[in-house]
């Protein structure tokens, strides 16, 4: 048994009274971040030194002042802002070290962006969850976040979406290892007809949720453009809007997760995948679109913290590791292969084989140590 940090989000099913009360702490949780955020560049702009903590305790001083209605709502919401903010800033002076040429400050949180917040010991049944203020809140979703969360005494963040609203707590838990033997290493070749191609021979389809849904998108756009903003038809096109969006999210997210999922559960000795430029593929404008909602990025991170909850060993093969243009049963290489040619014929020895499944076998090669050892990384 291995002891991990997990993260559990499920679906609540809130009354109207909670619904208004969620709305309410969203935006308190907004407006003291926003008025953290002025208040740290005005300090900075004049010569002092800000942290989240003298924020925090100056807002405290003055929330009588200026937002008095803040005080009907639990402290955990301001506390949480705070500390948000000041991990944003933590997050914002580490990029600029690492001398990344778009650091990326802070920016001001917009209403109608984002509604999230953070609430602290919350008791949690296998059905319903109770938290500061709103009482007992139904679960969609029964039995799944498990029922000694609360002794943690940790927050727990809820944030809305398309209308509808959820909980997430992060739980120390404790997961069963694969104790079958290991099986070999596992290549992952990912590209856009196919989203992953394994070197076991098996192709993970890519559903494209962003294509698939792209028409009804586009007509439900020009339908907000008609309405008059703020109105009540305008909000609720902007609801089917948010759940087509929430929807797509969805699909991807739930396809990532079964592929990381089945090439885990197969228990292999190590699992080497590319590194891929990512930000330099989107630049291909006929491309740009088709990589974004592939999600290579969010693969690669599930990959990794899962195998690592198994102790699969992940490893990344270097950037110019030409796996497409070497032929994986004897080693030559092929530069003359296009991004238009989907079946991999060899020169030299004449192996026909299916591209990206030629270039998963010449990663799994790589853990092996039958080729190209130097282009194997961690």
């Amino acid at each position: 048994m291995t002891k991990i940090n997990k993260a559990f989000k499920t679906e609540l099913e809130p009354n109207n009274k909670q619904r208004s009360f969620f709305d309410r702490c969203s935006g308190a949780s907004r407006y003291v971040y926003n008025w953290g955020l002025a208040e740290w560049k005005r300090q900075y702009e004049a010569g002092e030194k800000p942290s989240a903590y003298s924020l925090r305790k100056q807002f405290n001083t003055q929330k009588d002042e200026v937002c008095p209605w803040i005080r009907e709502l639990p402290y955990a919401v301001t506390e949480s802002a705070f500390a948000n903010l000041g991990t944003a800033f933590d997050n914002f002076f580490q990029r600029v070290k690492n001398g990344e040429a778009k650091a990326g400050y802070p920016k001001f949180k917009k209403r109608g962006e984002k509604s999230t917040f953070q609430v602290r010991n919350t008791k949690i049944e296998s059905n319903r969850v109770r938290m500061t203020s709103a009482g007992w809140i139904r679960l969609k979703e029964q039995g799944y976040i498990p029922v000694d969360a609360s002794r943690y005494g940790i927050y727990a963040t809820i944030s809305g979406s398309a209308g509808r609203w959820f909980i997430s707590v992060l739980v120390e838990t404790e997961i069963e290892e694969l104790i079958s033997p290991k099986t070999e290493p596992i290549g992952i070749d990912v590209g856009i007809k196919s989203l992953a191609v394994a070197s076991n021979g098996t192709f993970y389809a890519n559903p494209k949720a962003l294509s698939v849904s792209e028409r009804k998108l586009k007509h439900l756009q020009r339908e907000l453009a008609r309405r008059k903003k703020g109105g009540s038809n305008w909000r609720k096109t902007k609801v089917k809007l948010s759940r087509c969006y929430q929807r797509i999210s969805n699909v991807r997210a739930n396809n990532l997760h079964n592929i990381s999922r089945d090439v885990v559960d197969k228990n292999p000795a190590a699992i080497v995948i590319e590194n891929l430029n990512v930000k330099g593929m989107v630049q291909n404008h006929h491309l740009a679109q088709a990589i974004s909602d592939a999600s290579f990025a969010e693969l690669r991170r599930q990959l990794e913290y899962k195998a690592r909850w198994q102790g699969i060993d992940v490893f990344v093969a270097d950037r110019w590791f030409a796996s497409s243009k070497t032929c994986s049963r004897c080693g030559a290489k092929d530069d003359d292969l296009t991004l238009a040619d989907r079946i991999f014929k060899c020169k030299n020895c004449g192996f026909i084989i299916d591209r990206d499944l030629n270039a998963a076998m010449n990663l799994a090669a790589l853990a092996k140590g039958e080729t190209h050892p130097d282009c194997l990384g961690s």
